[in-house]
């Protein structure tokens, strides 16, 4: 899988089909934003289940994932910057993007200010808000003990704010729980606090919202706590046109807690298009 060099840092990318050439008629694109402290295989099968029918784009944003880690650029305004130089230098014209949480952020960024690059927009587990006030210590101390300690210390507060309690008390999901788990200590503990503070202090765009005209799907699961289905609805009520899906039995992961659920609402919304 390819790395390619964005401003001061290098983007780990996956494409499914880089030459796009595989029919005849060329596939069109949908570009995939992972949440965060996670990274592009976090939609591993939501890829599996559309890479026939569209060319595939995941990657990872900076510090996370096999993206370089930089001291700077992790706020929403240059995180956005990075994807669209990215997807300037992967893709020729439109596509549809598909952001969590995170990645949630920068779809809204895109399609409230660059409104001609979308075919479509999908919005899992995010909000326009910014971050509320009660929860930035509580983020910013789990940072300073990730930093110091590693970020196995801060498995069991963090586990429950990225996966519903259905996901995490499944025992036929314990293996799936652990492979996640184990994924999280993966982070780099120097880049994991950049990478939170990034989204703790975040500047809100739901009074933007109204500038969006993209067609777009929101996806909520019912357990989500880190941001609840209310702030779904908000959105929701703030795009016009917008569709909203509830998935049940999953939290702020849905992806991949419940990935045959969000594959049926995204395959539905695409194919109203």
């Amino acid at each position: 899988m390819p790395i390619i060099k964005i401003r001061d840092t290098e983007i780990f990318y996956r494409d499914t089909d880089p030459d796009n050439n595989n029919s005849d008629a060329k596939k069109e694109t949908i570009v995939f934003a992972h949440g965060l402290l996670w990274d592009h295989r976090m939609f591993d099968d939501q890829i599996e289940c559309l890479k026939d029918q569209y060319r595939c784009i995941a990657f990872d944003f900076r510090g996370q994932g096999q993206s370089l880690s930089t001291k700077n650029g992790y706020d929403m305004e240059n995180l956005t910057v990075d994807t669209l130089e990215l997807v300037d230098k992967l893709v020729d014209g439109a596509f549809h993007f598909l952001g969590l949480s995170m990645g949630g952020f920068i779809g809204m960024r895109i399609a409230i200010e660059h409104p001609e690059k979308l075919k479509s927009l999908m919005l899992l587990e995010t909000t326009a808000d910014p971050e509320p006030k009660e929860n930035q210590p509580k983020y910013l101390k789990l940072c300073f003990i990730a930093k110091w300690f590693g970020i196995s210390a801060v498995m069991s507060k963090t586990m429950p704010i990225m996966f519903s309690q259905s996901f995490l008390n499944d025992p036929e999901k314990s293996g799936l729980k652990i492979k996640w788990e184990n994924r999280m200590k993966e982070l780099n503990r120097w880049t994991f606090g950049r990478a939170v503070k990034g989204v703790v202090h975040r500047n809100g765009v739901y009074d933007a919202l109204d500038k969006i005209t993209t067609p777009t799907l929101i996806v909520v699961g019912d357990e989500d706590v880190a941001t609840v289905p209310a702030k779904s609805e908000r959105m929701r009520d703030a795009i016009k046109g917008s569709q909203l899906v509830t998935v049940e039995k999953a939290g702020h992961t849905s992806s991949v807690e419940q990935p045959e659920a969000v594959n049926k609402a995204v395959l539905e919304f695409l194919q109203r298009l």
